[in-house]
């Protein structure tokens, strides 16, 4: 299998798949890489290099005792974009993962990106605070943590069988297998990983961040995403990008990967396809 090294000898898995411009799929909490297998497979289809990493301490990368934070985060991503001498790239990030591309083009800038992608994602900031008062409430994460704690296993049943896909709205269809595969991928997930990353996706501040965005952006996010609300993420994200592109998805949950797999590779595409124009 592949892996790239970090300067710490954290051994980071990714996969590669296809031909033409590189695109780079960072994943959501507590997932990894296989979240993204129908974007990706989508993608190298139509022309595309699509590779997805498990991020340090997710999935079949190595489960390190520190670095379960942004910076970190953000460094691996650059480890391995250097590693694979990658150029131009699309970097598309999902919930957390959209933290991570973000803090990459922060302390990494964009000379080896073209364009960004946030979808679902958590920037700006999650929590509140005094400066952000229309955050989500640090109890909601504080008892994520308590879960994660007293068992880990049941709160990610609870997360798949209810708001992460809106499987607790009326007339939801999520099926089995969907909220399964997100209990499977998470599981994989170290314990102690998955319990700091809560951490870095409620709590890191990604404005700054996003005031250095010099790339065409688009931002695809549900308005009625449960987990990463409209208000608090992607809108928030799409007015602080000067000349960010917005699409909503009308009634959509947190995990669009998923629910709304056509519709989101599709968007994608176009997106891409505008890279040559918009440069």
């Amino acid at each position: 299998m592949p892996f790239v090294t970090t300067a710490d000898g954290t051994q980071i898995f990714y996969k590669d798949w296809g031909a033409g411009r590189p695109v780079v799929l960072a994943h959501g909490w507590p997932l990894n890489s296989d979240s993204w297998e129908a974007q990706q497979l989508f993608l190298a289809e139509n022309g595309y290099r699509a590779i997805a990493h498990d991020r340090r301490g997710h999935g079949r990368s190595t489960q390190t005792w520190h670095g379960n934070e942004m910076d970190t985060y953000a460094d691996d991503l650059a480890a391995l974009i250097g590693h694979l001498d990658l150029s131009d790239v699309t970097l598309v990030g999902f919930s957390t993962g959209g933290g991570e591309i973000t803090r990459y083009i922060g302390r990494h800038g964009t000379d080896r990106v073209g364009q960004a992608v946030l979808v679902s994602a958590v920037p700006p900031l999650m929590v509140r605070r005094d400066d952000n008062p229309a955050g989500v409430p640090i109890e909601v994460f504080d008892g994520i943590r308590a879960g994660s704690t007293a068992d880990r296993s049941q709160l990610y049943r609870d997360l798949a069988d209810g708001p992460f896909f809106g499987n607790n709205r009326s007339g939801a269809t999520v099926s089995q297998g969907i909220r399964d595969a997100f209990w499977l991928q998470s599981m994989a997930a170290g314990h102690r990983n998955a319990y700091e990353s809560i951490a870095a996706f409620s709590a890191t501040d990604f404005r700054d961040d996003l005031a250095t965005f010099d790339i065409p952006t688009l931002v695809i996010h549900g308005d009625d995403d449960q987990i990463v609300p409209f208000e608090v993420g992607g809108k928030a994200s799409a007015a602080l990008v000067k000349g960010a592109e917005l699409i909503v998805y009308p009634g959509a949950p947190h995990g669009i990967t998923d629910t709304h797999k056509q519709q989101l590779g599709n968007d994608l595409l176009a997106f891409l396809d505008t890279f040559g124009a918009r440069r």
